[in-house]
């Protein structure tokens, strides 16, 4: 009988615990790491939605950007984290990939962490210096595989988008060809504009800028049907290459142990940013837009990080090409 009255006083504490925590929370400073370097792709859309969320939560979120190892640093610090609600993670597609791209993880992507929810699922676009000859998505194919001694593509390392995209171009094309690895989508940009690579695929968060001035030639977007922003840009589908299409989606985590409280009250919070007309817009004018209430779950966002990493792992099994 004593037994069941201390189990009994030990779930009522626990109770009154989570429901403390839950009406405390959060008390002070979040950190949201974004394992990209600064004014990335990731990085805009990190602090775009950071600061919506910090008015929601009543606290400040700070964005710390801890890049390298194309992503898997910023995330094992992290998986590391004390689970406290305090330290979070903002990450894109790179989360699935990393679970066959490198062999010797320093975390596990599926159980190191809970879940929040899903960010807003980026299209890509094929582009190239400005005097690129192609006339269009298919001539820029052809092309592609004719000079495929000869031309480059860029990207900003392994396990960045453009790195990810570029494997699935060359998977599609079934054409192999030099990619060159810069040390972040800035790097990589400024050669694209100097003429000193042929080609790039990157987010339109960070080539619509590019793409209206003029001073990229855009090809083909990776999304299922046209974009808003360059409705007069074709589709990769319709180029001819429908098992391109591909977005490059953004969750946001917190370390295995997080209380459900904190994550609970994290997702809540993401979903009152992602429904404000002022993010929307914003995202609009990178070429995006956000996920919806019910993608911005932890449940949602789980099931798209294990549909994922089922899906990519063939495509870089195939390409044998790892980043350890």
């Amino acid at each position: 009988m004593r037994f069941k009255t201390l189990i009994a006083a030990i779930g009522a504490a626990t109770a009154l615990s989570s429901a403390a925590f839950a009406q405390g929370y959060p008390e002070r400073q979040i950190t949201m790491v974004v394992p990209f370097s600064a004014g990335g792709p990731t990085d805009t859309v990190a602090r775009l939605v950071a600061e919506r969320m910090s008015a929601d939560l009543g606290q400040q979120i700070i964005v710390e950007n801890v890049g390298g190892a194309g992503g898997t640093l910023g995330a094992g610090q992290v998986a590391k984290a004390e689970a406290d609600g305090y330290t979070i993670l903002l990450h894109h597609i790179g989360m699935a990939t990393a679970a066959t791209l490198y062999r010797q993880l320093a975390y596990d992507t599926l159980n190191a962490f809970e879940y929040v929810g899903l960010v807003t699922e980026v299209p890509m676009v094929m582009v190239a210096r400005k005097d690129f000859e192609a006339t269009d998505f298919k001539d820029f194919i052809e092309k592609v595989k004719a000079q495929k001694d000869t031309i480059n593509m860029a990207n900003a390392g392994i396990g960045a988008a453009s790195h990810l995209c570029g494997m699935l171009f060359q998977s599609s094309i079934d054409t192999q060809f030099t990619t060159v690895p810069y040390k972040g989508t800035g790097p990589a940009m400024t050669d694209l504009l100097g003429g000193q690579v042929d080609f790039m695929c990157d987010q339109t968060t960070n080539t619509t800028q590019q793409i209206k001035g003029g001073t990229i030639k855009a090809y083909a977007a990776t999304s299922p049907e046209r974009l808003a922003i360059f409705p007069d840009l074709e589709t990769v589908t319709e180029g001819g290459l429908p098992q391109m299409t591909v977005g490059i989606w953004h969750g946001i985590y917190a370390p295995k142990g997080t209380p459900a409280e904190a994550t609970e009250r994290l997702s809540k919070a993401l979903q009152g940013a992602l429904a404000d007309a002022k993010i929307a817009t914003a995202f609009g004018d990178l070429g995006t837009s956000p996920s919806s209430a019910q993608e911005a779950t932890p449940a949602a966002l789980k099931e798209k990080l294990e549909s994922e990493i089922a899906r990519w792992k063939p495509v870089i099994e195939a390409a044998g090409v790892y980043a350890d």
